[in-house]
């Protein structure tokens, strides 16, 4: 155990945000972080400016996370503090020295991993410490998880290197069976969640978020809970 607070059930991640009054109502209804995509090729890409206006809507509780796709140290410094976002999630091939200098210059780094391409779900221990490992499929042309339903229970391992985030085709319909699979301390979902790239569906999101509220028995059952992450 490594400090952290134990949870009764997994924190909500909902990504992709494109407006802030959307990213407060996911918070409203339970969201413990939100996440803004930098990310050119992809459709929830955001500027500066709607990044700013995203975080400034966000009760202080809600963390701000940005995904960042193959960037330098600085790029993603100035991006962090531009943005005031209080995380960043490194979805490309970002080896384990660039997230330990973030991380020991102050900015929580969650770094995805994949099933089906490089860095791996296998590479987890080379990440070890850093504030969260997000585990995907990794099929399909975007950096993100394409909507990509998965064996979920492969990322089960990467919770003994750091606090499990899992991803990758997340639904209302499915969360249940992702979490009794993986047992994560975190989930993360986007485009399940949608009207239309970066228009989430609040309704959605309240039936996502009580779905995983209903995962305590899980964790009951393996006699442990899940690590805050956010």
């Amino acid at each position: 155990m490594d400090g952290r607070k134990v949870l009764s059930c997994p924190q909500v991640k909902i990504c992709g945000l494109t407006s802030g009054d959307q990213a407060a109502a996911c918070a409203e209804l339970g969201a413990a972080a939100i996440g803004l995509v930098f990310h050119p090729p992809s459709p929830r890409n955001i500027g500066i400016e709607t990044a700013r206006e995203i975080t400034r809507a966000l009760p202080g509780s809600v963390r701000a996370v940005g995904v960042m796709v193959d960037l330098d140290y600085g790029a993603i410094v100035e991006l962090a503090w531009r943005c005031d976002l209080d995380a960043v999630q490194l979805h490309g091939q970002e080896n384990s020295e660039l997230v330990k200098r973030l991380e020991s210059s102050g900015l929580p780094v969650i770094k995805a991993l994949f099933a089906l391409r490089r860095p791996y779900l296998a590479q987890a221990p080379e990440y070890a410490g850093c504030c969260g490992l997000l585990a995907e499929c990794g099929r399909g042309k975007l950096a993100g998880g394409n909507a990509e339903a998965w064996d979920w229970s492969a990322a089960a391992p990467l919770s003994l290197s750091a606090p499990l985030v899992l991803a990758g085709g997340l639904s209302p319909a499915n969360v249940e069976q992702a979490i009794k699979a993986a047992l994560p301390d975190a989930v993360d979902a986007s485009s399940s969640l949608e009207t239309a790239p970066g228009i989430k569906d609040l309704s959605r999101v309240a039936e996502f978020i009580d779905k995983v509220r209903c995962c305590v028995r899980f964790y009951r059952e393996a006699g442990r809970g899940p690590k805050r992450v956010f």
